[in-house]
């Protein structure tokens, strides 16, 4: 008897429980072997974001200090400029100055320097010629207002406030007069009321007296106006304590419109005490002085402009000086 084949189906109950089994014990080791992974991404994350918060402070570190560096590059780069420029400046300066002195100690013929001696000779009025000829006056040329010239070394000490500058033009044209009288001195210096020579660089010593050098006076005397407080009395002490020699005849000139300072006794009492007196009576050095109207209206004269005029008229009487009053008649 023919065995009959048993039907087996392909998707019985037995197969489905083995199948499901399966697949939850592939699940089951899924979230035992993860079970930690979420907590690593999310700890991932948060150290990348705090990374690309850091770079990012760096970078606009970065870029802030590039902006300050490229703006001090360009600062310096301004200042180079201008460096370069102030040396341009100073040495056209220097080229000027050097010209200046080499003008200034250019020597002249030896003719021109005996008839320089000879003026000078002329301008001494000695110890015999005073014993010979006691009455001798000199002769009109030699003064200028009345004022003696027979000093081989001659100071100006100018006034060169405002006041003094609205007529400065007036004190050029003095300047030359002065400098006219003298036809050959052995040394110069110019410097203003507050002791600031004309020309620094030769501050201290004597300017050798050469036509070069009279007409650089003149030249820088029109734009020379240094701080001044109108106060003749420092220019005239620092003057005597710096210049004065026992082998030197000086005198000083005073140019000025008024004064400023506190005391006129004190200012006087100070210069008696610079300006000695020798055993002849005679003062180190003499002081002259040429007052300038000073610009006012009506007829009421500035007190300022009264005390420059009483002080310095009893400091030339008290220094062997003369002191010499303009009038507006006189410009």
């Amino acid at each position: 008897m023919r065995r009959r084949r048993r039907n087996i189906e392909a998707f019985s109950l037995s197969f489905l429980d083995c199948i499901s089994c399966g697949f939850g014990a592939i699940l089951l080791l899924l979230v035992l072997s993860k079970i930690y992974e979420p907590t690593v991404i999310e700890k991932t994350e948060e150290d990348l974001d705090a990374l690309i918060a850091l770079l990012q402070e760096e970078l606009f570190e970065i870029r802030g200090d590039t902006t300050v560096l490229n703006r001090e590059l360009s600062i310096r780069r301004q200042e180079t400029t201008e460096t370069k420029l102030t040396l341009a400046q100073l040495q056209r300066e220097l080229d000027t100055v050097q010209g200046q002195f080499e003008l200034v100690t250019q020597e002249e013929p030896d003719m021109e320097v005996d008839e320089g001696e000879l003026e000078a000779a002329r301008q001494r009025l000695t110890a015999e010629m005073r014993r010979l000829r006691p009455n001798f006056r000199r002769a009109p040329d030699d003064s200028i207002g009345g004022i003696p010239v027979d000093s081989e070394y001659i100071i100006f000490v100018i006034d060169t406030s405002g006041s003094m500058q609205a007529k400065w033009d007036w004190a050029e044209q003095k300047l030359g007069e002065v400098l006219d009288v003298y036809p050959r001195v052995k040394g110069l210096q110019i410097m203003n009321d507050n002791g600031r020579f004309m020309f620094e660089q030769h501050g201290r010593s004597w300017l050798p007296d050469t036509p070069q050098l009279r007409q650089s006076i003149k030249n820088t005397m029109r734009q020379w106006a240094p701080f001044s407080d109108s106060d003749p009395s420092d220019g005239i002490a620092y003057a005597i304590q710096t210049f004065w020699a026992p082998d030197k005849k000086i005198s000083i000139y005073v140019f000025g419109d008024e004064f400023q300072g506190q005391s006129m006794e004190a200012v006087l009492r100070d210069i008696d005490g610079i300006n000695v007196e020798d055993e002849d009576g005679d003062r180190l050095v003499r002081i002259h002085a040429v007052g300038f109207p000073y610009n006012f209206s009506g007829n009421s004269i500035p007190q300022s402009s009264q005390r420059f005029a009483g002080l310095m008229r009893l400091l030339c009487d008290r220094n062997g000086g003369t002191f010499v009053a303009l009038t507006m008649k006189d410009r």
